[in-house]
């Protein structure tokens, strides 16, 4: 019984043989349940501004740019200097970005356009600090442990996004936006302390500057391998086709539940959560392109049928099935990407990492906002939801190599494996071999 329990519970290995593991793994705990805090605060302080879903979905064009350039740029970045150094840098300019709102929040008439300007930095230094996060996971984990790695991750992003936008639609409802913007700050100052602590990350010893000639050449090497390339594509679609969030305000007001809209936010993270206590499996599964294509075609089916329902609670049932099924995406994607990818193009592709699953969402808030202002809420939700379905169809069609990769066959996840060091940044552990 113990053995059978073992083999379903979440694989613990990593947080056993890496300390700069168990530090990231903390401050994004703490990092992500003050940013859900904003994430809920800030549309519904846009939408309690204007009244316009097109207004609350422009924070999603306002994002784009900076996150694109950022993003590109930051992959290059990863690659040419410390990780933990970018990473510190980051995380302190996304704290004085939510005191910035704090500050907005506290005066008589809080202004609408620092709302966007916060909204667009937000977007830059996350284009900046991710390729470096995601990067370093590879080097402080043995190669073994990557997807046991990534599933830890998701629980620990599940954690905060069900906890914050919980607790920030109960905060905001009933003591307003500062509460929710200084519990914002407060977890970001916390998470700088953390990050300080982290073994350095210095780049390889041949790493060049920064330039477009490096992005180009991670450019080129994402194109030139299809498993890589229906990792992105996959996610780019689904997120724009069936990422309602932005439009969560309105969708409750259509269906007369305003006392929901912390539960609409967090009702994926339940979904994904379930998926993450019980992934013990993913250590050794080795079809990752399956979990990619069944888990973005789960999300899209969800999503249709959450906008298809009248009843609210029906709505949360589909949206936390919804959220299991990114989940399976995201751990396969994730997995995929930490196998096969070297070391010393690690920082470019997580930059292209970043655009894959954050100008998804970012288009999508625009989608969804201008089709909301339309039709309504519940068919730009539905609508979005098909359209997933179809597009990821089109690119499993397209690219069947994704379908069929096999972390034991595939020729550059035995390449990344042979190549790995069998110790972790800063720790001692057991020989991965």
């Amino acid at each position: 019984m113990k053995s059978k329990l073992a083999a379903v519970l979440p694989d613990l290995s990593p947080w056993r043989s890496s300390r700069d593991f168990r530090l990231l793994w903390g401050q994004g705990l703490i990092t992500f349940f003050g940013s859900t805090m904003a994430l809920v605060a800030l549309p519904l302080q846009i939408k309690e501004l204007t009244g316009s879903p097109l207004a609350v979905g422009a924070m999603g064009a306002v994002e784009l740019v900076p996150l694109v350039v950022f993003g590109l740029y930051g992959g290059a970045l990863a690659d040419a200097v410390d990780r933990a150094r970018v990473i510190v840098a980051t995380e302190a300019g996304l704290g004085l970005l939510a005191l910035i709102l704090l500050v907005n929040a506290m005066l008589p008439e809080p202004m609408l356009w620092p709302l966007y300007v916060v909204a667009a930095g937000v977007a830059a230094l996350a284009g900046l600090q991710r390729p470096a996060l995601d990067s370093l996971l590879a080097r402080i984990v043995p190669h073994e442990q990557l997807a046991a790695a990534a599933a830890l991750n998701a629980l620990r992003w599940q954690a905060g996004a069900i906890a914050g936008p919980a607790a920030a639609g109960l905060v905001v409802a009933y003591a307003g936006n500062v509460p929710a913007y200084a519990t914002t700050v407060a977890c970001f100052a916390v998470s700088v302390l953390m990050c300080l602590r982290l073994s350095p990350a210095p780049p390889s010893e041949n790493a060049a500057k920064p330039s477009l000639r490096g992005i180009a050449e991670g450019a080129r090497y994402a194109w030139s391998r299809p498993v890589l390339l229906g990792t992105y594509a996959i996610d780019l679609a689904a997120m724009f086709f069936a990422f309602p969030n932005t439009i969560f305000p309105f969708l409750a007001d259509e269906l007369d539940a305003d006392w929901s809209l912390g539960l609409m936010y967090a009702a994926g993270s339940v979904g994904s959560l379930l998926v993450s206590l019980t992934s013990g499996w993913a250590s050794r599964t080795r079809r990752h392109g399956l979990l990619v294509v069944f888990g973005a075609t789960g999300w899209g089916l969800a999503i249709a049928a959450a906008g298809w329902m009248s009843d609210v609670w029906l709505v949360l049932v589909c949206l936390a099935l919804a959220g299991a099924g990114d989940m399976l995406s995201g751990l396969g994607r994730s997995t995929i990407w930490n196998q096969t990818i070297p070391d010393e193009l690690r920082g470019r592709l997580a930059g292209i990492e970043v655009l894959s699953y954050s100008i998804g969402p970012q288009l999508g808030q625009v989608r969804a906002g201008a089709m909301a202002g339309w039709t309504g809420a519940r068919p730009a939700v539905w609508t979005g939801g098909l359209a997933c379905v179809v597009s990821v169809g089109l690119l499993t069609a397209a690219l069947p190599k994704l379908v069929t990769y096999d972390a034991r066959t595939d020729e550059d996840a035995r390449r990344r494996r042979e190549a790995h060091t069998p110790k972790a940044a800063g720790e001692e552990v057991p020989d991965a071999t």
